[in-house]
């Protein structure tokens, strides 16, 4: 490998850790909560975080970010590139979240919950010693999907001009005429994506122990 190519594939893989990362913090937390809201309040914010999770898993995740950095001004809000990727990023894996939380909750047994009512187990101490354990088990395996689809999704930023490693890689082709740049992107991927995938066994290992 040419060492010249070194720098520009690691700002773009930093650009990439980046977005992976914010993601998967803030996506995570927001889809377990909204699936709890929906599970123990109203059937009016069941309908709408159904209306939520059917609009956002039905459209393509491309054509969202594009909305959000030049459709929201005409309704006079403007966001930066960065802040436009990452909000559509997390609002995206979050409505996926949502719906593996919701499936993970409705597999635990309804006498669980009723345990802790006859055992006057609040509601808070109920889901962290009890109801979360339990989650975690059931949908560590499509969380960690969801986690290895999101390492190929952030190269969609593209589309706001951000310099991820996909792009990085497509503009060192370009100016070099070669395709070397390519297979050394598909290289970072590979093994992104090979570590994240044994750190995600690990933690499932840990959670089943």
């Amino acid at each position: 490998m040419n060492l010249s190519m070194l720098q520009p594939l690691y700002n773009g893989f930093v650009t990439t850790f980046q977005f992976f990362i914010f993601t998967l913090i803030l996506s995570i937390p927001l889809g377990l909560i909204i699936a709890l809201l929906a599970q123990r309040f109203s059937k009016t914010l069941g309908l709408i975080v159904n209306g939520y999770v059917y609009l956002l898993r039905g459209t393509p995740l491309l054509l969202q970010m594009m909305f959000m950095f030049f459709g929201l001004p005409f309704i006079g809000i403007v966001l930066g590139r960065f802040e436009a990727a990452l909000i559509t990023l997390v609002l995206n894996y979050a409505a996926y979240f949502v719906e593996i939380f919701r499936g993970g909750l409705n597999a635990i047994p309804k006498g669980q919950y009723e345990a802790l009512q006859v055992l006057s187990i609040n509601r808070f101490n109920g889901l962290k010693n009890v109801i979360l354990p339990q989650l975690w088990k059931i949908v560590m395996p499509s969380v960690g999907n969801e986690v290895i689809s999101l390492i190929k999704d952030t190269s969609l930023i593209h589309i706001l001009g951000l310099e991820e490693l996909l792009k990085v890689g497509r503009t060192m082709s370009n100016q070099q005429a070669s395709l070397m740049p390519f297979v050394y992107v598909a290289i970072i991927y590979l093994l992104f994506t090979g570590v994240t995938t044994l750190v995600l066994r690990f933690i499932e290992r840990r959670i089943e122990a």
